[in-house]
């Protein structure tokens, strides 16, 4: 495979409370090659959106791209990836560590922030396993 498309999300309903990741790997093409998406227990957003990437970049990993780009809706997660912010909290910089360690197994890969607008088919399958999980469905002032 060429280039694939990875689009993740991870939410946690209060914050810290319980958390679900959610991910779609597609093709260059749009085609929907893979999805998934797990139920955390209690996490933070931001430590469910790393879990997300982890997801996300395992499942990538099967189909050996030559690239990768990672579309995410947090903007922390990206610039702190991308070296813009430094990743202060001990628990977030292990996350961070992980994903470094397995962005190795790539030839390229991008990290990309997109809107949450942009990003529903992830959001949709970590609110999914939320619902689920939790026996509440999604409250918008939770997340």
């Amino acid at each position: 495979m060429e280039k694939l498309l990875l689009y993740t999300d991870g939410g946690s309903r209060l914050n810290p409370g319980p958390a679900a990741t959610g991910f779609i790997l597609k093709s260059e093409g749009g085609g929907v090659l893979k999805e998934g998406g797990r139920f955390l227990g209690t996490a933070t957003n931001n430590e469910a959106e790393y879990q997300a990437l982890l997801d996300g970049l395992g499942a990538a990993k099967e189909f050996n791209p030559k690239s990768l780009i990672c579309f995410l809706d947090s903007s922390l997660v990206v610039n702190q990836l991308n070296g813009v912010f430094k990743t202060k909290e001990a628990r977030l910089r292990s996350l961070v560590f992980e994903v470094k360690t397995l962005e190795r197994g790539f030839r390229l890969i991008r990290y990309c922030y997109i809107p949450r607008e942009k990003n529903k088919e992830a959001d949709a399958i970590v609110n999914q396993i939320l619902d689920e999980k939790t026996g509440n469905p999604q409250n918008p002032t939770l997340r």
